[in-house]
């Protein structure tokens, strides 16, 4: 298999992208959303679903530093670094559920819906792989919704629902913060990794396959 430019990976990870957003619109709770028919129910259902997959996101990714060797020192550093900035946001989406009436309690012994066992599944098993650096595609899924979806979708709940930014926190929070780890992500594709054969594919079948996970766990909520 060729080995890929950047500019060839990013022209992949778009099309992927594009593809993903356009599916989004159709998730049930989503195209509830885009009406404006939310409920406060919704909103609780969606922060207590997404909580169960944000708190393992740390780990997933601590894993797969673990497993980077000391070749790719430097983007070990950089899941690390990510790990940290990451491993608390669960949190957030705690404090916003008791803040419109959930009980504590319930959101930290909620259960995976079957989307989101499927998407951790998938996670952990690429993370124990040796030199997972095709997590990047994943990451790429993920953090762009949080640059592209998020302020959208909190916004839309705010307003919807007559609620205060720090209610919506979580949401906000990623629309705000997460350009710069689009930046990081730009300076590991001209790290040099690209190099390895067939990692620009990888990459770019990751984001598809972390993609469609995340679909899933959208459409599953409250199924578990």
């Amino acid at each position: 298999m060729s080995i890929m430019t950047s500019e060839e990976v990013m022209r992949g990870l778009m099309k992927v992208w594009g593809d993903f957003s356009t599916r989004l619109d159709t998730v049930p709770i989503l195209e509830k959303l885009n009406r404006g028919k939310f409920r406060l129910e919704d909103y609780k259902l969606l922060l207590m679903n997404h909580r169960q997959q944000v708190v393992e996101g740390g780990r997933w990714i601590a894993l797969a530093a673990s497993s980077i060797d000391v070749q790719y020192f430097e983007m070990r550093a950089k899941f690390l670094e990510h790990c940290v900035t990451e491993h608390r946001d669960f949190k957030m989406l705690e404090e916003n559920y008791v803040s419109v009436g959930g009980k504590l309690e319930d959101i930290q012994n909620g259960e995976k819906n079957i989307g989101t066992e499927a998407l951790n599944a998938f996670m952990f098993h690429r993370a124990l792989q040796p030199n997972p650096l095709s997590l990047l595609g994943s990451m790429f899924i993920i953090e762009g919704l949080g640059q592209h979806k998020a302020g959208e979708w909190g916004c839309a709940i705010r307003d919807q629902l007559n609620l205060k930014d720090e209610q919506v926190s979580f949401l906000l929070y990623h629309a705000e913060h997460d350009d710069g780890h689009m930046e990081e992500f730009d300076e590991a594709l001209n790290s040099g990794i690209l190099d390895i054969e067939s990692m620009g594919h990888d990459i770019i079948k990751t984001a598809k396959i972390t993609a469609r996970l995340y679909q899933l766990q959208l459409e599953e909520i409250g199924n578990v």
